[in-house]
């Protein structure tokens, strides 16, 4: 036990392992506790300073009776972790030990069951949203989101055209198929689609679930600050790949003829690792969350794909490296395996690392970045764009296709002029009403800015009072939506 104690206060902090040099402040123990429970379990060790020198527990049989008691009557459901004291150097430790619980989600009291629980991100724990308590919930009882039907649409609000291109002369998609498939699903007597056949193929995709498009860009240098080219794709899932690869080809193709297209040294980036990690992306996002869709960013030493939501209960990054696999969206994972994107379970991520060895890159990094899941895919040398090469847009053309951009995706050239004022400054309504020639603050413009708002476009000044005389708009700060 001493040996095993001794390897584990060598590790860094993780998403399994937190270190307290004492049990005074007992509430950020007591998070840590309930994120444990709540995400893979994972071991807590009182006696450990930030500097790892083990200062001890003073009157360790008393700290453990203290800390039972506060879990006891901090945590619901109730939970009951594994505490042991270990003596290592002269000095006892207290190690508590949670497992990943079935009673999840948990909480702590003084904070409630709707935002008092927190899970476990990388080596810090995070409060849980609405949707990620919901999804935590559904994980214990084994209802996947994908596969739950969309009682109030019908089956013409699934584009079945699409659907059948998607898998051509591989299978004849008839209503039997499409319940097998679990594209539709039976609701109180009548057939519904399910949420994954909405993902798929809905013809309103992105009105149900407002964040499931692909956002990919290539910016200048190794920050995210410069953007060179840019691309929104909502087209269904499957295609989605071949739009995002295009994209991808389209800034790594070295300017080889045409017929040499398909020798491997014409790519500047590895595409089948990037491909793996896009499917890898669009089958595990959790689309019950929102905020933003899936990014493709593209920068001079390395591509990161970042998808919604963070690792399912008790999987953890290294699990992931090693093959482990679990299914979030079991309907969107299996069209993908029934068109061949996908092989076998777990195969992904491995083969991606393997890759990875075998072309001599750096190693590929995942890792839990707010309530976002990031890979990154190194090159093995930098791919430069120079801002000043022939083919650049000038400020006036990319101006010009900026609101092209934003009109086809609002849908309103009120709302692109709105956004086009506040990129300038930060307005009140009354300002906003008057710079566009209103006479008042109309009805279209209240519905505009709160469709911004909504959207993630714009934020309030003063998000605490939204009715405030003083409330201003402006562009949400790190926007990169446009």
């Amino acid at each position: 036990m001493t040996h095993f104690i001794t390897q584990l206060i060598s590790r860094d902090e993780c998403k399994t392992l937190e270190f307290k040099r004492d049990a005074s402040s007992p509430r950020p123990i007591l998070k840590a506790l309930i994120a444990f429970a709540n995400s893979a379990g994972g071991r807590l060790v009182i006696g450990v300073a930030d500097d790892k020198q083990i200062v001890g527990v003073e009157n360790p049989l008393d700290e453990e009776e203290r800390l039972c008691n506060l879990i006891a009557d901090s945590i619901s459901p109730r939970l009951v972790p594994n505490i042991e004291l270990v003596t290592l150097d002269d000095k006892t430790l207290m190690v508590v030990e949670v497992f990943l619980s079935n009673s999840r989600p948990h909480w702590l009291n003084t904070e409630g069951a709707q935002e008092g629980v927190y899970v476990r991100l990388g080596s810090s724990n995070r409060k849980a949203d609405h949707a990620l308590i919901a999804e935590l919930r559904r994980s214990v009882e084994g209802v996947v989101f994908d596969e739950m039907a969309m009682p109030d649409l019908l089956v013409d609000d699934l584009d079945l055209k699409a659907a059948q291109q998607a898998f051509g002369d591989r299978r004849h998609l008839d209503e039997q198929a499409l319940l097998t498939l679990k594209l539709l699903t039976h609701h109180q007597g009548k057939l519904v689609p399910t949420k994954g056949g909405i993902l798929l193929f809905g013809k309103q995709r992105t009105f149900h679930f407002s964040d499931a498009w692909i956002q990919c860009g290539r910016f200048f240098g190794t920050k995210k600050i410069d953007i060179f080219d840019h691309i929104e794709i909502d087209e269904p899932l499957p295609k989605a790949v071949d739009e995002v690869m295009l994209f991808m080809k389209k800034h790594a193709f070295r300017g080889a003829d045409l017929s040499e297209v398909r020798r491997k040294d014409v790519w500047s980036i590895p595409l089948g690792i990037l491909r793996e990690v896009i499917i890898n992306a669009i089958v595990h996002s959790d689309y019950s969350q929102r905020g933003a869709p899936i990014r493709v960013v593209f920068l001079d030493d390395r591509i990161e794909v970042e998808s919604m939501g963070i690792l399912l209960p008790g999987l953890t990054i290294e699990e992931m490296k090693q093959g482990t696999s679990r299914i979030r969206n079991h309907v969107i994972a299996r069209l993908f395996r029934e068109l061949d994107l996908v092989e076998q379970w777990g195969t992904g991520v491995r083969r991606i690392f393997e890759e990875a060895r075998e072309l001599k890159l750096p190693e590929p990094k995942i890792e839990e970045v707010g309530m976002r899941l990031r890979f990154t895919v190194y090159l093995s040398k930098p791919h430069q764009i120079s801002s000043t090469r022939s083919g650049v847009q000038s400020e006036e053309d990319a101006k010009s296709r900026l609101e092209s951009r934003l009109e086809s995706r609002l849908e309103s050239k009120l709302a692109v002029r709105i956004f086009a004022l506040l990129s300038e400054k930060e307005m009140r309504k009354s300002e906003l009403a008057e710079k566009l020639g209103h006479k008042s603050i109309s009805g279209e413009l209240n519905k505009q800015i709160k469709r911004l708002l909504d959207m993630g476009y714009i934020e309030r000044t003063i998000p605490d009072k939204p009715n405030s005389r003083l409330q201003k708009y402006r562009i949400t700060k790190g926007n990169t939506k446009v």
